[in-house]
Order: C-alpha cells, then sequence, then structure tokens
C-alpha cells in the first residue's frame, strides 16, 4: 500500500496532551477521526507528520505553542475593576472562570472569552489568550487506514 500523501483522506486515532500528561482531546478507535489532508481540521503540524505512514504506525510528535494554540501575549492580559460589572449582580467570579465580555473592535462591540486568572478586592484579571496559548502539544498519532 502507498503511504499517507498530500490527495488522501486518511482515518486516524489520537491524544492530544499537555507535557505534563494533561488530556487535551482524545480520538480512539470506538471514535476516530476521518480527515482530508490539507482541510485544516487537525492542524498543519500533525497532518504533516502523517505523510509518508502506513497503516498501523504510529508517531509521537511534540507541535510548539506557535504551530498549537499560539503564544501567548501578555497585552492580552488585563485587570478589569469590579465596578466594570456591576449590571451582573450574580458574578461571583473565581480563578478558571470563563467570562463572555464584550470588546471594541474597529469600532464594533464583540464578545469574547475571557479566563479569571485572579481575584483581587476590587478588580479581576482576566486573560484573553486562549487557555491552552503558549503550552506545547504532544500529539500520539495512530493511522488506522488511507481512504483515497
Amino acid at each position: 500500500m502507498c503511504p499517507v500523501a498530500l490527495t488522501d483522506t486518511v482515518t486516524v486515532t489520537y491524544t492530544a496532551s499537555l507535557e505534563t500528561g494533561e488530556l487535551i482531546e482524545k480520538r480512539d478507535k470506538d471514535n476516530p477521526a476521518t480527515v482530508s489532508i490539507g482541510s485544516g481540521v487537525l492542524c498543519k503540524a500533525v497532518e504533516a507528520c502523517l505523510f509518508g505512514m502506513e497503516p498501523g504506525q504510529s508517531r509521537i510528535i511534540r507541535v510548539e505553542p506557535e504551530d498549537a494554540y499560539g503564544l501567548h501575549h501578555r497585552e492580552l492580559v488585563q485587570c478589569i475593576p469590579l465596578e466594570h460589572f456591576q449590571d451582573r449582580l450574580d458574578l461571583d467570579p473565581k480563578p478558571g472562570m470563563i467570562l463572555s465580555l464584550t470588546v471594541d473592535k474597529e469600532g464594533e462591540p464583540h464578545k469574547v472569552p475571557a479566563t479569571v486568572t485572579q481575584v483581587h478586592d476590587n478588580a479581576i484579571t482576566v486573560d484573553y489568550n486562549h487557555p491552552l496559548a503558549g503550552k506545547p502539544i504532544v500529539y500520539e498519532v495512530s493511522l488506522i487506514s488511507i481512504n483515497s
């Protein structure tokens, strides 16, 4: 059988974990992923590792932050006064909580997720980065089949 090539559709199983071993995502034999190479369903680095593989083979790759969820940008961490949330009486912010906040982008309001990182007496610190930004991801990928 020919190895994986650019125009193939493949069926794979994989685990995506942090370097600490914390599981991010898993597709096993009961729920494999069928992916067209180049579709962007999997990150480019994972798709690239499939080239040359044949069914039954496995690989472990480490995907750097810039090729996974991006680098962590300090300017996306902000301290917001609690008075900003006066209209949300039910809000009891705690570290790890994800809030939907409105930000202004090019004169238009947009709802974006922000993770609460610290709670202070009069303010909270939130991080608009993706929770996995700045972290390398380890993928263990197994090729089940090539569906040309």
